[in-house]
């Protein structure tokens, strides 16, 4: 991606509009969304649990645009945001469509907020950076598109999958067997991948849902494994309602974290809570199509009682003398069991990777909170492992995880 499309005259108002997006770019993201809901067919394409004063996608997408700004000289260095982006697309079914709504909502929102400062030459440079970047999306997304649509057992738009069986993990977390009610084979994704879900939940507007696979690719169903969040309406559903023979609505895997096809160096495999989730797809992959791949699993979890797929781990782990496994456990209660349950007491920290994983030589894949990876993404980069090595899933916009 280059900046070769762009006038010189729109690079130079960009850049120089950055101050004035730092310190206003929030309050025109949430215009932005406020203008952009006002069309249900816009609204429902996004998280709403991400929106709102609280809200994290705002927050995420003011600094990104800032970052834009910043970069408008150097796009190369956004192209892995640019990757991330498309895929998230790709999920929630985003269209060449739907980015005329975007572009007159991120205007009018610029409009609103910057008021006179919002120059005829302002919103003019905008819009060409803005289209700019939708035509680099909508071409990556078409290409996405057409890799999907054309795999075997690949498919457009959403599926139907039944709920064929639902096992509980732990206090917290529950697992759901995923068959496509049309019989049909199904594609094999990339282990971290994640399906998007569009789920019709009674009294709520249609809900928008990304849930990583933890099943190992090849077979011919899927498996999420979802956290019941505390005020969640997606997973207390899923939780309490979804029974075996539901029917749900699916889009194709997507995502730009994952196990390489070809593991060139050890793997590492760090979670936390509900982040094992990918972890085990890889960790199950690593296993049956790379036993000579050294793979450590590591975890971190609040106690006995929040910690799923205990078995299945060490089940796997025991199958090959290059898998290990170390589980930390936040406040271990009376039963559970030092050196059967868990290995260590208290957080997971950066000194503990640096003395005993490869820091050297290993590929780093992370998944879990917000603080969770901000404190490992950095920690590891400070014991010299390069960004190149540390790849990371984030539930959610990343937006302080980038920063960091």
């Amino acid at each position: 991606m280059t900046a070769a499309a762009l006038s010189d005259q729109t690079i130079h108002i960009v850049k120089a509009t950055a101050p004035v997006i730092e310190v206003h770019g929030l309050d025109i993201v949430r215009r932005m969304y406020e203008r952009m809901f006002e069309n249900a067919l816009i609204r429902d394409l996004f998280n709403q649990s991400h929106h709102g004063d609280g809200g994290s996608q705002p927050r995420a997408l003011a600094a990104a645009i800032l970052a834009y700004a910043q970069n408008i000289d150097q796009l190369a260095a956004l192209a892995p945001a640019v990757e991330r982006i498309a895929q998230k697309h790709v999920g929630l079914q985003i269209k060449p469509e739907h980015y005329p709504y975007v572009a007159d909502a991120l205007l009018g929102a610029i409009k609103d907020v910057l008021g006179d400062a919002a120059t005829e030459d302002v919103l003019a440079a905008w819009g060409e950076a803005y289209w700019f970047l939708a035509h680099v999306l909508i071409g990556r997304e078409k290409q996405i598109y057409h890799e999907v649509e054309t795999a075997p057992g690949g498919w457009a738009g959403w599926r139907n999958f039944r709920i064929a069986a639902k096992h509980r993990e732990s206090a917290i977390i529950t697992s759901f067997t995923l068959e496509p009610e049309d019989g049909g084979p199904i594609m094999h994704h990339r282990p971290g991948q994640y399906l998007t879900f569009w789920l019709e939940i009674p009294g709520h507007p249609p809900i928008k849902r990304n849930y990583s696979i933890s099943s190992e690719p090849g077979a011919d169903h899927y498996r999420i494994s979802v956290k019941q969040e505390a005020e969640g309406v997606a997973s207390g559903w899923l939780h309490n309602q979804a029974d075996v023979g539901t029917s749900l609505k699916v889009g194709a895997p997507a995502g730009e974290f994952f196990l390489a096809d070809h593991p060139e160096r050890p793997v590492v495999l760090l979670s936390g809570g509900v982040g094992l989730t990918p972890m085990i797809s890889m960790l199950h992959t690593i296993l049956a199509r790379h036993p000579q791949t050294s793979v450590q699993y590591i975890h971190g979890t609040q106690d006995g009682s929040t910690h799923a797929m205990k078995q299945e781990v060490r089940d796997a782990v025991a199958t090959s003398a290059n898998a290990s496994s170390a589980i930390f456990y936040l406040a271990p209660r009376e039963q559970d069991r030092p050196g059967e349950d868990y290995d260590h007491a208290g957080l997971i920290t950066a000194e503990w990777l640096e003395a005993n994983t490869p820091v050297a030589s290993a590929d780093y894949f992370l998944c879990g909170p917000r603080a969770f990876l901000k404190a490992f993404v950095a920690g590891l980069s400070l014991a010299g492992v390069p960004a190149s090595r540390i790849h990371y899933e984030f539930f959610g916009p990343a937006d302080e995880l980038l920063a960091a």
